[in-house]
């Protein structure tokens, strides 16, 4: 069976990758980061939504960028909260972490050329994205080239491929394809700011485009908001 790196946060957008994956073929492996984020409990939904799917093997990382802060995700700054779709949208928000998923690949590529796996799977979408540069085509193809120029594998033969099967889809139609593929949805969690309880706070951006997704493909979101 074909190996598969898959980088998992537990978000839809990395669960329903994970489901292309596995529904592929692939013998999965999931990579997850604790990197001094706010909370832990998008950890605990990747290793929620890795038992749910029967992912072959979960790893937690754990780095810290919070050492150079930068983001309101590492640091203390505040996350935007209540913004307009228009505000969201445009320009490149607090919430972007400074090279956190070349960072990512970079891990998920030195596991793949242990394990023997040609293979890297990436749950973004340059569609409902919030700006970040590193979610762009551009970026993956870029660094799919430095997989293959920067590596022994590479170097030896092997073509590492980066897979983005959402980059083209819409939160409501990444939402259509998880149900298609029976994911449960309950698992999984997106907020950047939940509350103690760990109930999505219903005002971040991220909340707001998964709520915004959810209502477009005309399916109730499974999980709790402490607002909504």
């Amino acid at each position: 069976m074909k190996r598969a790196v898959v980088l998992l946060s537990g978000g839809i957008d990395s669960t329903t990758t994970l489901a292309i994956a596995i529904a592929e073929g692939y013998e999965t492996y999931a990579l997850s980061f604790y990197y001094g984020q706010r909370h832990q409990i998008e950890t605990e939904a990747a290793r929620r939504v890795a038992d749910s799917l029967g992912a072959k093997e979960l790893r937690v990382a754990n780095i810290d960028l919070r050492i150079f802060g930068g983001s309101a995700l590492t640091s203390d700054a505040d996350v935007p909260k209540k913004r307009l779709e228009t505000e969201i949208a445009h320009g490149i928000p607090i919430t972007y972490v400074p090279a956190r998923n070349t960072v990512f690949l970079a891990y998920a590529l030195a596991w793949a050329e242990v394990i023997g796996a040609s293979d890297i799977f990436l749950g973004v979408n340059a569609i409902d994205y919030s700006g970040y540069p590193d979610c762009r085509p551009e970026f993956i193809e870029a660094f799919e080239t430095l997989a293959n120029l920067g590596t022994k594998a590479g170097v030896e033969g092997k073509r590492f491929q980066i897979h983005t099967p959402l980059i083209k889809f819409s939160k409501a139609e990444i939402i259509r394809k998880a149900v298609e593929l029976d994911v449960d949805l309950s698992v999984t969690h997106s907020c950047y700011d939940p509350t103690l309880e760990g109930f999505a706070c219903g005002e971040c951006d991220s909340c707001l485009l998964r709520l915004k997704g959810f209502r477009e493909a005309g399916i109730e979101d499974p999980i709790r908001y402490a607002k909504k």
